[in-house]
């Protein structure tokens, strides 16, 4: 063995031996980094569709959220959790974003009367692919400006407000509409809320989980429902799982509501489901 491979196994060595736990982090990393990166390559990445429905009106899907999944070697689903960290801050990232948002327009081209939200990062802004992807897909049917929803993480937003504000604000007026995704997630600011135009306000799901016995989640989740109210903004509830906590959002105001207890992420929405009937009888 030369010199050169002897030093670089002995500092992986140390290295393990050191922290085990940052090693297997760095680890699992760069296997995620692996596998994403080969199924971008392969194009084996698809969108999971989620309904978020209307509050007291549960049996109806104000619009769908389409969630990026990808397949590792096995044909296995991946969801986007499992990889995204790993990945959110590379170029590996904006790639996801991009196919995340080709299979958005794509689908709103496909289907007439669906409204469709697709995630998206700040990242995405100054990448030329993405912004090349939104102008051919907007192109593709006149309709799909309105039914387009855009995602933005609270904690995206504030990483440069400057240019996600006039972003929305030149998308807004195609008719694009802006959600702000995971509201609550980290320190928030009701200065989010002055100063970005966003139509909806989608509530972390952290404040979700058994809120109908959580006096003091009631009291912040009511909050961000009527300041939404006032801002004429449609406000979402995410990971609603049981019917009591649906009662309890909806009691406290949320327009809109969604998770497990409507409906899991799926590869096989409704308008799939109906044309392989339609195509079978």
């Amino acid at each position: 063995m030369d010199r050169s491979k002897k030093k670089n196994r002995k500092a992986k060595m140390n290295r393990e031996q050191r922290n085990p736990l940052a090693y297997a982090v760095d680890t699992r990393d760069s296997s995620t980094l692996d596998m994403v990166t080969e199924a971008i390559r392969h194009k084996q990445v698809m969108l999971a569709f989620q309904p978020v429905v209307q509050s007291g009106r549960t049996k109806h899907a104000a619009y769908f959220e389409g969630l990026l999944r990808v397949l590792d070697e096995t044909g296995r689903i991946i969801p986007a959790k499992d990889f995204m960290g790993a990945v959110e801050d590379s170029e590996i990232g904006r790639k996801l974003d991009c196919l995340a948002l080709e299979l958005g327009l794509e689908t709103l081209a496909a289907q007439p009367n669906l409204r469709l939200s697709i995630n998206m990062s700040a990242r995405s802004i100054g990448y030329a692919p993405w912004m090349q992807a939104l102008q051919v897909g907007l192109a593709r049917m006149a309709t799909v400006p309105e039914r387009l929803i855009l995602e933005i993480s609270e904690k995206s937003v504030v990483q440069v407000p400057d240019i996600v504000r006039g972003f929305m604000e030149d998308l807004q007026i195609k008719g694009i509409s802006f959600g702000l995704d995971d509201y609550g997630a980290g320190m928030s600011s009701l200065r989010v809320f002055r100063d970005f135009d966003f139509d909806i306000v989608k509530l972390d799901g952290a404040f979700s989980r058994d809120i109908a016995n959580d006096s003091a989640n009631q009291v912040l989740a009511g909050a961000v429902a009527a300041i939404a109210e006032r801002f004429d903004m449609v406000s979402v509830a995410s990971r609603i799982q049981s019917p009591t906590d649906a009662q309890t959002m909806h009691e406290l105001g949320f327009d809109c509501l969604q998770g497990f207890a409507f409906g899991a992420p799926t590869i096989s929405p409704p308008w799939l489901k109906r044309a392989r009937h339609s195509s079978a009888a």
